[in-house]
């Protein structure tokens, strides 16, 4: 007992989470010991989480902020020594100027999104979802994001418990990724069938010594560093369905063909519980 004690004062007058303490025997203190040790180490684990997304996104917002304000600074100082920009030259420092805020806009939402708890929140908005429309509204926009790609689909009635618009966003992520990764006419496929959302690019694929960081907060591969995103989309599609009870894989395509299949399952049912 004397040994909890100072581990617990010792945390209050530090803050050093993650300190454990000897568990001798079975009786109520090395009960008590035991669970001390798993609270302890649950909150040193949180604290490292917390810190390690903080740092991550330190780092991701750095970057367009800096390309944002060197292309503020060159207007300034053409407009303050009365040297105008080209007319070209302008159009185009504007237009990566809207790109960077667009970039840091998807960046703080996706931040945002992960800034929830790791565990289901029971207060979090969860109701009958009709999961084949909230496909067919991200296919749709997904046709907006590749409009030289041809879309195959096969969407069939699901319905499950869960965030609307936590699950949409997760949908779109998924084909956002399709679309990035695929040739300008290629093709993704996209069929829900008892509650299996599977999608399916052509183009380049995951190494597997990738795989199993694809889900990582922030993680892209090194062979898409130059393609546009912030390495959150996939973490969050993890966490909704985490949220929503079911189970999400990347891998490759299940043919044996080229590209990436993403598999998404959610427990639900065919008909309307309502």
């Amino acid at each position: 007992m004397d040994q909890l004690t100072d581990a617990v004062e010792h945390i209050a007058r530090t803050e050093e989470v993650g300190t454990t303490i000897p568990v001798n025997g079975s009786d109520e203190i090395a009960r008590l010991s035991t669970s001390f040790n798993s609270m302890s180490t649950a909150l040193a684990n949180s604290r490292e989480r917390q810190t390690r997304l903080i740092a991550d996104a330190g780092h991701e917002l750095r970057t367009p902020l800096t390309s944002l304000r060197t292309n503020v600074d060159l207007l300034i100082r053409s407009d303050a020594q009365g040297r105008a920009l080209p007319p070209e030259t302008r159009a185009r420092m504007l237009g990566n100027m809207k790109a960077q805020m667009q970039e840091l806009t998807v960046l703080i939402g996706d931040l945002l999104q992960l800034s929830r708890p790791d565990t289901p929140n029971p207060e979090a908005v969860r109701t009958v979802v009709p999961f084949h429309e909230t496909v067919e509204r991200a296919l749709e926009r997904g046709r907006l994001r590749g409009p030289g790609m041809t879309f195959v689909t096969e969407v069939n009635p699901w319905y499950v418990h869960g965030d609307p618009a936590a699950l949409e966003r997760a949908v779109i992520n998924l084909l956002d990724n399709a679309v990035k990764y695929s040739p300008p006419s290629g093709t993704v496929e996209v069929r829900l069938r008892a509650g299996r959302l599977t999608v399916r690019d052509h183009g380049p694929g995951i190494p597997a010594e990738e795989l199993p960081y694809v889900f990582d907060r922030f993680w892209r591969s090194p062979s898409s560093r130059q393609l546009p995103g912030s390495g959150l989309g996939l973490s969050i599609v993890a966490q909704t369905v985490h949220d929503s009870g079911g189970q999400i894989a990347l891998g490759p395509a299940s043919d044996g063909g080229p590209g990436t299949q993403a598999v998404m399952v959610l427990p639900g049912q065919p008909d309307d519980p309502r």
